[in-house]
């Protein structure tokens, strides 16, 4: 274990699939997408490509890089059509660990205005301390580059910080990081992997956090 969880003041989760429920509006956004770029793309597809790096289903999948930005686009409009929530008891667990005196910050691959505009809807925008997204970082998941630009901003050192995330890649940015891991169950494909990653924490649901701070 990287640091004792008693060690701990300041939280840093990931946002899709671990506080966001996200999977289900993602694959359905993925699926319009795809299908606008004229790409084939279903639930099997999705189950053995998908990584929070998505670039890397793009590459995958064969879509030109100048298309890139283009796919971004469409998969953040469909998402759009979506009505945003928390996993089950997030919001519980949130405010929760908030009157517990814990610091809390967020570090994302989503695309900022997407992530922002989630939180402001949510009503969370005063939660967290620093929000990381994907334009933040030139170096994505599972490089801790995010990690390292949130402790930063919020003058914290590793010793005393975790991060909670629901994909192997996350628990390796994580590590990378010298941070305390905390793996948390979701409905991304990716989480299946989950163990195999070993987080310091593993946790069948978000709430299920409170346990361990």
């Amino acid at each position: 274990m990287a640091v004792p969880a008693d060690s701990i003041t300041t939280i840093l989760f990931d946002w899709d699939g671990t506080l966001m429920d996200s999977a289900r509006m993602g694959f359905v956004a993925f699926t319009k997408m795809f299908k606008d770029m004229g790409l084939h793309f279903d639930r099997q597809v999705y189950e053995n490509l998908y990584s929070p790096n998505w670039y890397s289903m793009y590459e995958t999948l064969g879509l030109p890089r100048d298309r890139w930005q283009q796919a971004d686009e469409l998969w953040i409009h469909h998402y759009g059509e979506e009505t945003p929530s928390l996993v089950e008891r997030g919001r519980q667990t949130i405010d929760e660990l908030c009157r517990r005196g814990y610091s809390l910050g967020l570090v994302s691959s989503g695309s900022e205005s997407r992530v922002r505009r989630e939180i402001k809807e949510l009503d969370l925008t005063a939660i967290f301390q620093v929000v990381i997204c994907n334009e933040d970082t030139v170096n994505k998941k599972p490089h801790p580059e995010g990690l390292q630009k949130a402790m930063q901003a919020m003058r914290k050192g590793p010793e005393v910080c975790s991060y909670v995330g629901d994909s192997p890649e996350d628990i390796e940015m994580g590590k990378q990081a010298h941070l305390l891991t905390v793996g948390v169950r979701s409905a991304y494909p990716g989480s299946k992997r989950l163990l195999s990653a070993q987080p310091d924490i593993y946790v069948e649901s978000i709430h299920e956090i409170l346990d361990h701070f």
